[in-house]
């Protein structure tokens, strides 16, 4: 994983999520999921680009903390959550391009 990529589990996300005034963008996935794996070099690029801006980027593997998952109804993966101020302002289920990203970063920032 990327440096400027956190991994965000069950213990840590409300300190590192909820707890944060800045736009988070958090990658739920797992390590069996093909689509996860397309996303995941996108996300990383997004985190180095946008890092300057003012973008957290975490990652949650769903398997290994399900309470975290539960907590926001993830069903499907990858599913991105964009948090400003501890709360949810946006979402992309599934594998999208890279500008769709972009777009949605851009729009919350």
């Amino acid at each position: 994983m990327a440096d400027n990529v956190l991994t965000v589990t069950d213990a840590n996300f409300q300190s590192e999520i909820e707890n944060s005034d800045d736009l988070t963008m958090v990658d739920f996935w797992a390590t069996w999921c093909g689509p996860c794996r397309i996303v995941a070099p996108v996300v990383e690029e997004l985190a180095g680009e946008y890092a300057e801006k003012g973008l957290k980027v975490g990652k949650l593997d769903v398997d290994a903390n399900p309470q975290t998952a539960a907590k926001f109804g993830i069903r499907s993966i990858p599913t991105i959550l964009f948090f400003k101020d501890g709360e949810v302002v946006d979402r992309i289920v599934g594998a999208m391009p890279k500008p769709h990203f972009a777009e949605k970063i851009e729009a919350n920032l």
